[in-house]
């Protein structure tokens, strides 16, 4: 298990949303990238130096640090859609690889190289941005469907990664709430909610909207 590549973003035009910028736009860069704890969401900072998001309403923070993606999935996707994918088209900071992101338990932690340690938070949703940026009508009913959305992460221990560096499972708890299950009741499947709140490692924010949905 390993790093292909880390990926941080290059500022573009954002129609799909009415915002001045997106973030999604990720490129792999070379040398070390230094990874912090980016404190609450709401000023679009991020884990990865460098990087930022715009839709500090709904991206950023700490339960959103670092975005995963495995490379498996994504030469999936270049079959189902008929054009190359390069790391960090998702909007991914780091593109892995023999790493099952969608399997990981929420709580997981990984250790990146010899400093870093990141714990999977949640899955990503996707939105208007990541359909318009693939330029792809019904992308997000599709990623939906396929239920492999990545995983986001919190930073545990700071540091710094780059691309190659080996990724090492240390922690899992014991619980069986995975990433693609948690997106799963989330999006299409909300009779699984109730399932998710043994995860202690979920986002507050997720908790609470988990709470509203199951008793209203």
């Amino acid at each position: 298990m390993k790093l292909l590549s880390v990926n941080v973003g290059k500022p573009r035009s954002n129609p799909w949303k009415g915002l001045n910028a997106t973030g999604i736009d990720k490129r792999p860069v070379h040398g070390p990238v230094a990874v912090t704890a980016p404190g609450p969401k709401g000023t679009g900072a991020v884990g990865l130096a460098g990087d930022r998001v715009y839709d500090v309403k709904h991206h950023g923070g700490s339960d959103q640090a670092v975005y995963a993606y495995a490379r498996e999935d994504l030469d999936g996707w270049e079959t189902e859609l008929g054009r190359s994918l390069a790391n960090g088209v998702f909007g991914e900071n780091l593109t892995t690889a023999g790493l099952d992101v969608n399997g990981a338990l929420i709580g997981e932690r990984w250790r990146i190289g010899p400093e870093v340690v990141l714990e999977v938070s949640c899955a990503r949703i996707p939105c208007a941005t990541f359909q318009g940026w693939l330029e792809r009508d019904g992308w997000i009913k599709r990623f939906t469907q396929a239920a492999l959305p990545g995983a986001y992460l919190r930073v545990i221990e700071p540091g710094a990664i780059r691309a190659g560096d080996p990724v090492e499972i240390v922690h899992r708890p014991d619980h069986g709430v995975t990433v693609a299950l948690a997106f799963r009741a989330m999006t299409r499947e909300p009779e699984l909610l109730p399932g998710l709140l043994i995860a202690d490692a979920l986002p507050e924010e997720d908790k609470e909207s988990i709470r509203r949905r199951t008793t209203a």
